[in-house]
């Protein structure tokens, strides 16, 4: 990386901190995005790109677990309060929070996309003088709403790349493409932008993460480790009764969630590899002297492959059948979030590995790391980059946390903002190189 790009990364890094800050202040969760999505919007058409906003990249009927019209509605109005700019918020009405932003040089070369997640997830920021974001004065002021995945710094990062790649537009080739992905968290999003197309035409495609238990100044070229997963809501609607004096006129959909509950969990066995069932909700009856007619149960698989969680997922429904016909009860299924496994493609990897070898501050590079445990939707965008020939990897950069994700003390070391966006101006700008090996 010559020196240009570098002073550049350094001179707009306070800038990135505080939109990171901001954003960090004013979290959204998955498909609410509105306020971080006008925000964007509006600095990636400040810095020329083409834009293709929310249902001209997101496919509605393929969007999952989707707040009510009404948390939709409310969330919206929250963002304009909260400083969402007016002029963009129509495109993300009702919850198409998602942008495409498309560059291109004229010049001849391959069509790259890099993925970056904007949401936040549903926990309660911790407010105590320990916390550094309650103590510097940006912890979350939306109740029940927190950036405790480090996605703040992803949508930062994705910005920061915006610009870098912007001011040495003179030195690129082919096509780039930013995606700013709604809905990560609950792996919701991705299928919908799949679904829209907008990866139909990619080359190369890279994903990004920070943190995830890799050690600051390591960076995960090839990350292999994510499960398939298929996450589920099933009610259950049975015959309410006096518990007492007519409990044969019931029909218990609570006993039938249990029965369910502890059936599940005994469907995670497979000689092609690891698997998991977990239950992590049940909500059941109204009253203790009521025979309860209805009840609630929340469910994840994963496999190691799509072909065992597929396997698994299949067994569940046919797990739930059952115990609903045990008990007289009726049931349904929603679907509510998905991702698949993916491995990424090997020339790809390892030109990201050699490009890295470029920035100073990347001292371990490694092709992957870990088993696999968590799931990530932008294996979507992967396969389907595969599927039609292209180049794909998903990649993860080290940095010192003072939690780990999803906790209330969630916080990162901000260094690794200005890390990633030089790397990956690098990957960008150096792909003439991978070109010519491929080719």
């Amino acid at each position: 990386m010559h020196q240009a790009i570098a002073d550049f990364v350094k001179e707009m890094t306070p800038r990135l901190q505080e939109r990171r800050r901001d954003l960090h202040k004013f979290a959204e969760s998955g498909w609410l995005e509105f306020r971080t999505a006008t925000l964007v919007a509006e600095e990636l058409y400040q810095l020329g790109y083409q834009l293709r906003l929310g249902k001209e990249v997101v496919n509605a009927s393929s969007r999952m677990g989707l707040p009510s019209p009404e948390e939709l509605a409310w969330h919206e109005q929250r963002a304009l309060e909260q400083g969402a700019i007016a002029k963009w918020l129509p495109h993300f009405s009702g919850g198409f929070c998602a942008i495409v932003a498309t560059l291109v040089t004229g010049r001849p070369g391959p069509v790259m996309a890099f993925r970056v997640d904007m949401d936040a997830l549903d926990v309660i920021e911790n407010q105590t003088a320990d916390h550094r974001p309650h103590s510097e004065g940006f912890a979350s002021i939306n109740p029940g709403m927190m950036h405790a995945c480090g996605h703040d710094g992803h949508t930062t990062i994705g910005l920061g790349l915006a610009r870098v790649l912007r001011q040495f537009e003179g030195e690129l080739n082919g096509t780039i493409k930013l995606i700013f992905q709604p809905a990560e968290e609950g792996t919701r999003g991705a299928k919908s932008m799949v679904d829209a197309g907008v990866v139909d035409d990619v080359d190369l495609f890279t994903a990004i993460h920070i943190g995830t238990g890799v050690p600051a100044g390591e960076l995960v070229c090839g990350s292999d480790n994510f499960m398939a997963t298929t996450k589920f809501d099933v009610s259950f609607r049975g015959n309410a009764a006096h518990a007492g004096a007519r409990p044969e006129e019931g029909s218990n959909a609570l006993l039938a969630a249990a029965q369910a509950t502890l059936a599940l969990h005994t469907l995670t066995q497979h000689s092609g590899g690891n698997a998991r069932v977990n239950v992590g909700v049940l909500q059941a009856g109204t009253g203790r002297n009521v025979v309860a007619d209805r009840a609630t149960i929340k469910v994840e698989t994963r496999g190691a492959t799509n072909d065992i969680n597929d396997f698994i997922y299949q067994r569940a429904l046919q797990t739930l059948t059952g115990a609903a016909a045990m008990y007289g009860v009726e049931h349904q299924v929603t679907l509510m979030g998905a991702a698949r496994s993916s491995q990424p493609t090997a020339p790809w990897v390892r030109y990201i590995r050699r490009t890295a070898e470029q920035i100073p501050e990347l001292t371990s590079l490694v092709d992957s790391r870990g088993a696999a445990a968590g799931s990530e939707d932008a294996t979507y965008m992967m396969e389907r980059v595969k599927e039609h020939g292209g180049q794909a990897s998903y990649i993860i950069f080290g940095t010192r946390l003072d939690a780990g994700h999803h906790n209330e003390k969630f916080d990162f070391d901000e260094q690794v903002i200005p890390v990633a966006v030089k790397t990956l101006a690098a990957i960008a700008l150096n792909v003439a190189a991978f070109n010519k090996e491929a080719g």
